[in-house]
C-alpha cells in the first residue's frame, strides 16, 4: 500500500489513487470482499473518473463506507489557474500538508499534455530553473502524481493524451513513485496513456536512467543538457559535478543500446553562456554517435538569474550545426513565459504573497 499524508486530526488513510490494481484487488481482500469489485472500482477512478465514493453506484453501501474508512479519495486543492494567450494552462494544487505544486495543461490538435511535477522543491539548483530556488521539502507520492493528471483532465474538460515529468522537482530523485504512479496511468484499463506518450524529464541522473534502462516500458526519454563542456554544465547544472558530461553521455549510449530508444536532449539557449559556435560543434560531435534528437528552447526570464535568451540568429545556426552532423533538432518555445508561470514561478509568486 502506498504511504500517505493524513490532513490534521484524520486518521491515517491511504490515497486511493496510489494503489495499482493488484494493490486494489489486496485492499479488497482484507476487506472479505469479491475480487471483482476491483475492476468495477478502477473503472469508476479511471474511466468514469468520478471524484468521491458515493459515485460509485454499484457498489454497496457497506462497502463504499468501509473504503471510505480506509481510503482517501483526493489529495489535491486548486489554488490559481492562468491561461496564456496560446491557450497554455498553469495549474497551482495544494497538499494536505499545506505545500503547493504546479502543473501545467498543453493543448494542441487532437492532443492534451499534462506536464507534473514530482517533489515539492527540487535539489538540484540549476541556475535558470525557479523550481530548486526555493530548496527541497519532499517527495510526492505516486498517488499525488496520478492525481495531478487527474485534475489536469477536469480543468481541460477532457483526459490527457500525454504526460511530461517536466514540472517541479527530479523524477529520478523519486524513481519509485514516478515509476508506481507511471504504470497506473499506463493501465489499458484505466486512463490508457500510452507508454510512448509518457516522458520523464531528467538533469542527469544516471543511476536513474540504468535502472530505467531495464524497466522495460516504452516511455520516452527527455535529459537536460543546456551545455557541450563540463565547465559551462556545472555552472549552469552542479548535478554535472558528480555525473560529468562523459559518464552522463556514455549511460545515455548504454541505455540506446539496450532498449533501441531515442533520447531527447533539451538545451536551453542563454546569451554568451552556452550559445557559441564552438559550443554548438562541440555538441554536434559528442551527440553525432548517439540516438537522439535536441529540442534548443530560448531561456525563459526567471527571477533571480540576470541572463537572457539567444537570438534567433544563433538559435538557427544551432541548429544547422547540428544538422551538418546529422542531428534532429528544432526549436521550442517556452510556453506560458508571459505569465511569469513557467516552472517553479506560479508557486514561487503565490509564496512571496504568503497564499499558498
Amino acid at each position: 500500500m502506498a504511504d500517505c499524508l493524513p490532513g490534521a486530526g484524520e486518521m491515517e488513510k491511504t490515497l486511493i489513487h496510489g494503489l495499482t490494481r493488484a494493490d486494489v484487488s489486496s485492499h479488497l481482500k482484507d476487506l472479505n470482499e469479491p475480487s471483482y469489485r476491483s475492476d468495477q472500482i478502477w473503472r469508476w477512478l479511471y474511466v468514469s473518473r468520478v471524484e468521491d465514493w458515493a459515485s460509485m453506484t454499484n457498489l454497496p453501501a457497506v462497502l463504499r463506507e468501509k473504503l471510505a474508512g480506509s481510503l482517501t479519495f483526493s489529495s489535491l486543492e486548486l489554488l490559481d489557474t492562468r491561461r496564456s494567450l496560446d491557450s497554455t494552462t498553469k495549474l497551482l494544487a495544494r497538499l494536505p500538508d499545506g505545500e503547493a505544486i504546479e502543473l501545467v495543461v498543453i493543448p494542441a490538435e487532437r492532443r492534451a499534455t499534462v506536464c507534473v511535477s514530482s517533489q515539492v522543491g527540487c535539489r538540484f539548483k540549476c541556475a535558470f530553473c525557479a523550481s530548486g530556488q526555493s530548496g527541497f521539502t519532499r517527495n510526492l507520492e505516486a498517488g499525488e502524481i496520478v492525481e495531478e493528471v487527474l485534475l489536469a483532465g477536469r480543468v481541460h474538460g477532457e483526459k490527457p493524451t500525454h504526460v511530461v515529468f517536466m514540472g517541479i522537482g527530479e523524477p529520478f530523485d523519486n524513481y519509485d513513485n514516478v515509476l508506481k504512479a507511471i504504470r497506473i496511468i499506463n493501465d489499458q484499463d484505466g486512463l490508457s496513456i500510452g507508454a510512448r506518450r509518457i516522458t520523464i524529464s531528467t538533469c542527469g541522473i544516471v543511476p536513474g536512467i540504468k535502472r530505467l534502462a531495464d524497466e522495460k516500458l516504452q516511455v520516452e526519454l527527455s535529459i537536460s543538457l543546456h551545455a557541450a563542456d563540463d565547465a559551462s554544465r556545472s555552472r549552469l547544472m552542479p548535478v554535472n559535478n558528480k555525473y560529468p558530461l562523459a559518464t552522463l553521455l556514455e549511460a545515455c549510449r548504454e541505455y540506446t543500446a539496450q532498449t533501441g530508444r531515442i533520447i531527447t536532449f533539451e538545451y536551453t539557449m542563454v546569451r554568451n553562456v552556452n550559445d557559441s559556435r564552438k559550443q554548438a560543434e562541440t555538441l554536434a560531435r559528442q551527440l553525432q554517435s548517439l540516438q537522439c534528437r535536441v529540442n534548443l528552447i530560448p531561456l525563459s526570464a526567471v527571477d533571480g538569474y540576470g541572463e537572457a535568451a539567444s537570438s534567433s540568429e544563433t538559435c538557427e545556426m544551432f541548429i544547422n550545426t547540428l544538422a551538418k552532423a546529422g542531428i534532429n533538432a528544432t526549436l521550442r518555445n517556452s510556453q506560458g513565459s508571459e505569465l511569469k508561470a513557467a516552472c517553479g514561478q506560479l508557486r514561487a509568486g503565490r509564496a512571496a504573497e504568503g497564499k499558498v
